[in-house]
């Protein structure tokens, strides 16, 4: 068993629970951590062995790129897509943040971390 990580992805999208948010936009952050055995591309260095992190990133930029209200309804859908598209994913591990979401005062971010 190992961990694979893509840390940092970001994307501006139009996600939130006010309309004022979904019209403005924002800076997102996604970091997703997956566990898998990958023992096999260890060995025989072979991307068969293991998930492709190209398509790791495509399957979390197609959730990011649909409006949504909540980021934890984000990474539900980007733990689910990720399963669907790797059998060999054991378990997910999914961080988003909203930089400066609208809170009255100052917040540099509000993170979601979800697993499953």
């Amino acid at each position: 068993m190992g961990k694979v990580s893509l840390e940092g992805m970001e994307f501006y999208a139009r996600h939130g629970y006010y309309e004022e948010e979904r019209v403005i936009g924002n800076k997102y952050s996604v970091d997703v951590t997956l566990d898998l055995d990958f023992s096999e591309a260890a060995s025989d260095d072979k991307l068969e062995g293991t998930v492709n992190y190209e398509k790791v990133y495509e399957i979390v930029q197609n959730v990011m790129s649909i409006d949504a209200n909540l980021l934890e309804h984000l990474a539900g859908k980007m733990i689910k897509a990720l399963k669907e598209n790797f059998s060999q994913i054991n378990h997910v591990q999914v961080r988003i943040s909203k930089y400066n979401p609208p809170i009255k005062g100052l917040c540099h971010k509000a993170t979601v971390e979800l697993e499953g």
